[in-house]
C-alpha cells in the first residue's frame, strides 16, 4: 500500500468521479484508475462500485476512507514538522557550559538567540567541564563549552573560543582566616598554607588549582570543599577561605577582591597581562553526530557574537577571544 495510492483513493471518494479526481491531482485518468486497481488487488476488495456510471463506495471503501484520511494527514503533520525544524521554527538545543560562563557570558549569546529563533526550545546544563565531556559523549548534549585540553581523548571535535584569567578570591575585608599579601598580583607560591574553598570534583578549576600547588612542591589546604560556583564564591565572601577562580565571576561582588595570579616572579615583572595562569575555552561536539539544524545555528551565532564582542572590546574582563573575523 503505497501514499500515492491513498490519496487517489480519497480524491475518488470524496468526488465519487474518476476523471474530475484525476484533474484534481493533475495526473492522467488511467494512471489513477491503474493505481486504485491496484490497491483494491492488495486489499483482495473492491472499493468502489461503478455501476451504470455512477461512483459508491463499497463497504471496504467505507471502512478504509476515515484511515486513509487519518494515515494521509498524519504525513502532513510529519512533513510540517521536519520542515519547521529544518526551517528553525521548532527543534531543541541542549548546551552545557561552565558555571563562570553562564555567569558572566552566556545570557547574553541566549538572549539573541531567543530574539532570532523564539521557537527554539534551549536547555542549559551547568557544570565543571570533566562533567559536561561526559554528558556530551554519552549523547546528553548537543554542545559544550569545555576546557582544553580535554583528558582520556574522548570522540569530540574541538574549537578554540575564548582564553580566561585565573584570579585569587578572598574577602575584601578583614579575615581573621584569611591573611593575603597585598600585591598586585600572586604567585602559586602564596597559596601555600592557606585556607582554600575548593570546588567538588568534576570541576576543572579544582583540578588545575591542585595541580598547580603540587607543580610548586606543596598539596593545598582544604578549608571546605565540595561546592558548585556561586556556593565558593559565598564561602569566600564569609571568609572561609581563598579560591582560584576566573576573573569574570567576580562581577556584582563588591565582597570579594580579585587578584592575578601568575606562575612566577620573573613573569610578573613583565605584567600579570603576560603570561598568568589561564585556560582555554572550546566549544565541542561528538565527532559522530551530525550537529541538529538548531544546534548548528546556536553555534554560528556563538561564534560570530565572540568576534564581534571580542572586536567591540565588550567581553568580559579576564576574558580573550581566540576568534578573528
Amino acid at each position: 500500500m503505497q501514499l500515492q495510492q491513498l490519496a487517489y483513493f480519497v480524491a475518488v471518494a470524496e468526488v465519487r468521479h474518476f476523471t474530475q479526481a484525476a484533474e484534481l491531482l493533475r495526473v492522467a485518468q488511467p494512471s489513477l484508475s491503474k493505481q486504485i486497481r491496484a490497491l483494491e488487488t492488495e486489499l483482495n476488495a473492491p472499493l468502489f462500485s461503478r455501476a451504470r456510471g455512477n461512483i459508491t463506495l463499497t463497504p471496504a471503501g467505507e471502512a478504509l476512507l476515515p484511515l486513509a484520511k487519518r494515515i494521509l494527514a498524519d504525513v502532513d503533520t510529519a512533513r510540517l514538522e521536519v520542515q519547521e525544524l529544518t526551517g528553525l521554527r521548532r527543534g531543541r538545543v541542549r548546551l552545557g557550559a561552565t558555571p563562570s560562563l553562564c555567569a558572566g557570558l552566556l545570557a547574553d549569546v541566549l538572549r539573541r538567540f531567543h530574539d532570532d529563533y523564539p521557537g527554539i526550545q534551549l536547555l542549559v546544563e551547568e557544570g565543571g567541564s570533566r562533567d559536561l565531556v561526559k554528558e556530551l559523549t554519552r549523547g546528553s548534549l548537543d554542545l559544550a563549552l569545555v576546557i582544553l585540553p580535554l583528558h582520556g581523548d574522548p570522540p569530540l571535535d574541538t574549537t578554540p573560543i575564548l582564553r580566561e584569567y585565573l584570579v585569587v578570591a578572598s574577602p575584601d575585608g578583614d579575615s581573621a582566616a584569611v591573611q593575603m599579601p597585598r600585591r598586585s598580583y600572586l604567585r602559586i607560591e602564596d597559596l601555600r598554607n592557606r585556607p582554600l574553598v575548593m570546588f567538588r570534583p568534576g570541576y576543572d578549576l579544582r583540578e588545575a588549582t591542585i595541580s598547580a600547588c603540587r607543580a610548586s612542591g606543596f598539596e593545598p589546604r582544604f578549608a571546605v570543599e565540595g561546592g558548585e560556583m556561586d556556593a565558593v564564591l559565598r564561602f569566600v565572601e564569609a571568609g572561609l577561605g581563598i579560591a582560584v577562580v576566573p576573573s569574570m565571576v567576580l562581577a556584582g561582588r563588591p565582597g570579594l577582591r580579585g587578584t592575578p595570579l601568575v606562575l612566577a616572579d620573573e613573569e610578573a615583572r613583565r605584567g600579570h597581562h603576560g603570561p598568568g595562569l589561564l585556560r582555554t575555552i572550546a566549544l565541542a561536539h561528538r565527532k559522530d553526530v551530525d550537529l541538529t539544524h538548531a544546534a548548528r545555528a546556536f553555534q554560528d551565532l556563538l561564534l560570530t557574537f565572540l568576534v564581534e564582542a571580542g572586536a567591540a572590546g565588550s567581553l568580559p574582563a579576564g576574558v580573550e577571544t581566540l576568534l578573528h573575523d
